[in-house]
């Protein structure tokens, strides 16, 4: 009896082995993943400026579907200025993909000419959703600077 109480505890032993060995796998690809993609900061102080500037949009939470450049437009803008100035139009950039793809920009927050609010929300929303921290915290400044604005060009 001895014997089988022994090769019991061995098989459980191994499977919570596996079990854990597999689990801290996934955890491995997830955190590869997260930390693959970081902020942009030429992108967040790009935008910062441009808030500055008054190149804002200051439209409604849900606007982004039609407000956001379509495929045609990206790939325009980038045949007329290039990949380093579609970057920085993106919260968030890719380290897994080389930099000539647009796979490699993440967070898009502006249009090529303005910085909408819109975008900002959306890319403050999914960073936190993704557990990218350092771009949903950046997208928050974004957005309080965008409400700074607003209300300064309220009160002229």
């Amino acid at each position: 009896m001895r014997i089988k109480h022994q090769g019991i505890g061995t098989a459980l032993f191994a499977a919570a082995c596996a079990f854990f060995c597999a689990t801290s796998a996934m955890v491995g690809n997830d955190q590869e993943k997260i930390n693959a993609v970081k902020l942009n900061v030429a992108a967040f102080e790009y935008a910062k400026k441009l808030i500055k500037q008054g190149h804002v949009v200051a439209d409604g939470r849900g606007a982004w579907d039609e407000h956001q450049p379509s495929a045609e437009a990206e790939n325009e803008f980038i045949r007329l200025h290039g990949f380093s100035e579609y970057a920085k139009w993106h919260l968030g950039i890719d380290d897994r993909y080389a930099e000539n793809t647009k796979r490699r920009y993440k967070f898009p927050y502006g249009d090529f000419k303005n910085v909408h609010r819109c975008g900002v929300l959306a890319a403050q929303s999914r960073a936190g959703q993704y557990k990218y921290y350092e771009i949903e915290n950046a997208a928050a400044q974004l957005k309080a600077m965008i409400g700074i604005a607003r209300q300064a060009y309220a009160k002229r």
